[in-house]
């Protein structure tokens, strides 16, 4: 039986981000994205101090990561309020179907009430019937369309 204890990384931690962009990497099958050009420790320090980005991980007995999830805060205008969207989640293979996920989005829940947060979502691809299925056990199916639009190249202003 594998236990594990979900941490909240602040900007003290940076080994635990370090790992945590690992399993990231590992779970998505994206290594490039995760690894290749890794932010450097002052701007995670910064990131992680932010008001707006929040970032678990569940750390085994020996205080390896074995699974976390990326979320940002956004404060919305229309009322005085917020809503977290889960950016990220991941679990490391061996560690999968054991409850790290949940446990990692029960800790979300609990900072989200803490933050005064009206929702929390996250987005699942169709084929990724796993997260899917997770999502739809603790909350609500909404059919969405997600659209990338893309950023011009910056302009220098020299």
């Amino acid at each position: 039986m594998s236990t594990f204890t979900v941490h909240h990384l602040l900007a003290d931690v940076e080994p635990l981000m370090q790992q945590l962009l690992d399993v990231f990497g590992d779970a998505f099958e994206d290594t490039q994205t995760y690894g290749a050009k890794r932010p450097r420790p002052d701007y995670l320090r910064k990131l992680q101090g932010s008001d707006h980005f929040i970032a678990l991980a569940a750390c085994d007995d020996a205080g390896r990561v074995v699974g976390g999830l990326a979320a940002y805060e956004l404060p919305k205008f229309e009322q005085e309020r917020s809503e977290i969207y889960i950016y990220d989640l991941a679990v490391a293979q061996p560690q999968r179907r054991l409850g790290v996920a949940t446990a990692l989005i029960r800790c979300l829940q609990d900072l989200a009430a803490r933050r005064g947060a009206w929702v929390i979502f996250v987005q699942a691809d169709p084929p990724d019937a796993p997260a899917v299925a997770l999502y739809e056990k603790l909350g609500a199916r909404e059919e969405v369309l997600h659209f990338d639009i893309a950023v011009p190249p910056r302009v220098s202003t020299r």
